[in-house]
């Protein structure tokens, strides 16, 4: 006579054969245990292709975007150029006098009398290098910040603002939180402009700017930080430094897609504001936030 297995313990031997990491929730524990051994406020959002994988802590909180909203407006300057009120190729002048001394700008670096550079080339300093002074210059052409603002706003993106421009926000500590985006958001701006189902960009577009992303140079120590050299990442980050008074770090961000070794990816927005630790400590929770979230789409292949 076969004796049956009781349907509980089937399922409990099916829990150890896949492992706890494929419950999303025992993902959410993971990353709250890692936000909350720091001084610091995180949130975070996750998306992965399937709804089941995803997730949220603090996803609808304010956070300041800092140089993250340079994506946003990368993304309002390709739509005009895919109206045809401007070119990829279209060359504009930075002044001497616009290379301000305050900002990061490996523009100025390079250019230090002043140069002409084509918007396609702006974009990618302003992206793949965070460079404020191309940052601003983009803006100039749109004719102000809020023009981002509202680009997104018509597309129904209500948790995003941006008020101000890289001069503007460095040249006082409390302006940076005009500009400010929530996790959710983010991760919706994301995947909504990768998998660009409205046909919101062009396809030349769509490629550059997410060929940029790909290229990003900074942030090495965070979202990339602790997954495998090859892994693909199109991303974009964002800092504030430390307040000179109070030591506080108001902005150590990340957001961008992670592709997995079958194809698939996810999206994931992490933002670490009111923070007393140091950089190092910000972008390693950061990075172990990430390899969490590595780790557990990498068990769903199994």
């Amino acid at each position: 006579m076969i004796k049956k297995t009781p349907l509980a313990l089937i399922i409990f031997l099916m829990i150890l054969t896949r492992g706890y990491s494929q419950n999303i929730e025992t993902l959410r524990q993971k990353i709250e245990g890692i936000a909350n051994s720091k001084n610091a406020v995180v949130g975070v959002a996750i998306n992965g292709m399937e709804v089941k994988d995803t997730l949220s802590i603090n996803g609808q909180r304010h956070f300041p975007m800092q140089s993250v909203f340079k994506f946003p407006i990368a993304l309002t300057i390709l739509s005009e150029i895919d109206k045809g009120n401007l070119s990829l190729d279209q060359k504009i002048d930075i002044k001497k006098s616009e290379l301000l001394p305050g900002l990061w700008s490996p523009i100025r670096e390079e250019y230090l009398e002043g140069g002409t550079l084509t918007i396609a080339e702006i974009i990618e300093y302003t992206v793949a290098l965070s460079d404020n002074v191309g940052c601003d210059a983009l803006l100039r052409l749109l004719g102000k910040p809020q023009a981002v603002e509202n680009y997104f706003l018509n597309l129904g993106f209500k948790d995003f603002a941006v008020k101000i421009n890289e001069e503007t926000m460095q040249s006082n500590w409390d302006l940076q939180f005009q500009n400010w985006t929530t996790p959710k958001e983010a991760n919706r701006i994301l995947a909504t402009f990768y998998e660009n189902k409205n046909g919101l960009l062009s396809k030349e577009s769509h490629d550059f700017i997410w060929n940029i992303m790909k290229g990003t140079k900074t942030g090495k120590n965070r979202l990339r930080g602790q997954l495998p050299k090859e892994t693909l990442v199109a991303h974009k980050t964002g800092w504030s430094g430390a307040h000179k008074e109070t030591g506080i770090t108001a902005a150590v961000n990340n957001i961008g897609i992670v592709f997995l070794p079958n194809g698939q990816y996810f999206a994931i927005s992490v933002f670490v504001t009111e923070s007393v630790e140091s950089l190092e400590t910000n972008e390693k929770l950061i990075a172990d936030i990430s390899k969490a979230t590595w780790d557990y789409f990498m068990d769903q292949q199994q």
